[in-house]
């Protein structure tokens, strides 16, 4: 039977898709991009927004529609979340929540032999390991995904994820080795480590997260390893002072910021002022050369005032972020800023979306202009607009290079000379 599947969110799901496509491929079926090819639809979901939730509806409900004779599975964060909602979805024939991904083949063989539709969510549980199985591929060219960390402890006041996810979870260090190596062998360059809350790493366990780094770089196949979304105040001199270290680590950050504004970040219950967040920027910046610094904001959170919102913008100026993901805040139930009062209208979110989207637009266009002259490394990925390779630096800046002749995957040192509000360009 052949088996379509499809990801919403974020590159924990995406990872979680390549352990499931993998599973699959070991018991038989095989897999598909083609709609019209597929026996079966895999919809791994995501629920951080109820716009999320929507998607999966949306998608699962299109699957069935337009094949009926298929077979639906939904699996991911919505069901994990909310038992109730993805039960009530008809449309999928087979229903699990993210904990149960290793059992995903079993029961879709359970449901092809006796056609009785399934629906078993089992909810995590505090002290429960990290579970899951290693991938030795992944679907990009150049560089792979290593999911080394689940789960999170923060419950900020407008997020749902740590109810989808459970407690932090972590990797064993040796496990971490052997999955980069495998990925290695493969011909991957680069890894990405990633994590429902990254630098939380070893919370569980008493391991060191800047030893999980150092593990991945060890491997002398690996070119280059960059980290997924980071907590600040988990980022402490000792953190720093150690992943400095390690050499391959890419100097670009992401470090989520979520406001700019004081009154804001109590509200959503984070752990740090802004403050502590931009002393953190200066240390990033002097410890790692070429650093770049990239974010998450959220507008209109409820309560939010002009002045507040100011404050933001004015934060964004003055750390100089090289880019930012700006989106509007939008209520989720389950969680406790759901019952928060204060609520901001669609139109003014819109509007400070689209306020701070240029500031941020200002900021990444000074960016690129400051790279030209400069001679960087990118490792080639794809061709581009026929004459171009893309690829990136180490700090994550996109570059589009004339190369009469590239390997993809390897190395190459080029000279900046141009750039535009999206790349710079080379040769």
């Amino acid at each position: 039977m052949k088996v379509k599947l499809y990801t919403l969110g974020c590159k924990v799901n995406q990872y979680e898709t390549q352990e499931i496509t993998e599973d699959l491929l070991k018991n038989g079926f095989s897999v598909t991009l083609n709609d019209d090819e597929a026996d079966v639809f895999v919809v791994n979901s995501c629920t951080v927004t109820a716009e999320s939730d929507r998607k999966t509806r949306q998608t699962v409900r299109h699957l069935k529609r337009n094949h009926p004779d298929s077979i639906v599975v939904l699996t991911g964060c919505m069901p994990q979340a909310f038992p109730q909602m993805a039960s009530e979805l008809t449309a999928a024939d087979v229903v699990i929540g993210n904990k149960d991904n290793i059992s995903l083949v079993a029961k879709l063989k359970r449901f092809i032999s006796n056609r009785e539709r399934i629906v078993e969510i089992n909810q995590h549980l505090s002290g429960e390991a990290f579970c899951g199985d290693p991938i030795y591929e992944f679907n990009e060219r150049t560089r792979a995904i290593v999911k080394i960390e689940d789960g999170c402890d923060r419950f900020c006041s407008y997020c749902v994820i740590p109810y989808a996810r459970g407690r932090v979870r972590s990797k064993p260090i040796e496990q971490i080795k052997s999955e980069v190596s495998a990925l290695a062998d493969k011909g991957f360059s680069e890894i990405v480590l990633v994590g429902i809350n990254l630098s939380a790493y070893g919370k569980d366990t008493g391991e060191k997260f800047y030893n999980a780094v150092a593990a991945a770089c060890d491997n002398d196949k690996i070119k280059r390893v960059r980290l997924g979304s980071l907590e600040p105040d988990h980022l402490t001199d000792e953190v720093l002072s150690n992943l400095a270290k390690c050499e391959k680590l890419c100097p670009q950050f992401h470090i989520s910021l979520q406001s700019g504004c004081d009154n804001t970040l109590k509200r959503m219950n984070r752990y740090y002022t802004a403050d502590e967040y931009y002393d953190l920027c200066k240390k990033l910046r002097e410890n790692f050369v070429d650093c770049t610094l990239t974010t998450d904001i959220m507008v209109g959170f409820s309560g939010e005032t002009d002045e507040d919102f100011n404050d933001t913008v004015e934060f964004v100026k003055k750390v100089g972020f090289e880019k930012i993901h700006i989106f509007p805040y939008s209520v989720r139930e389950g969680t406790r800023a759901a019952s928060f009062d204060g609520k901001i209208e669609k139109s003014v979110k819109e509007k400070r979306v689209a306020v701070l989207s240029q500031v941020a637009e200002e900021i990444r266009s000074n960016f690129l202009k400051e790279q030209i002259g400069k001679t960087v490394e990118i490792i080639p990925e794809t061709k581009r607009d026929g004459d171009f390779v893309f690829g990136y630096t180490a700090n994550y800046t996109p570059v589009l290079a004339r190369l009469e002749e590239f390997e993809v995957g390897k190395p190459v040192t080029v000279k900046i000379t141009s750039s535009d509000n999206e790349h710079c360009y080379s040769e």
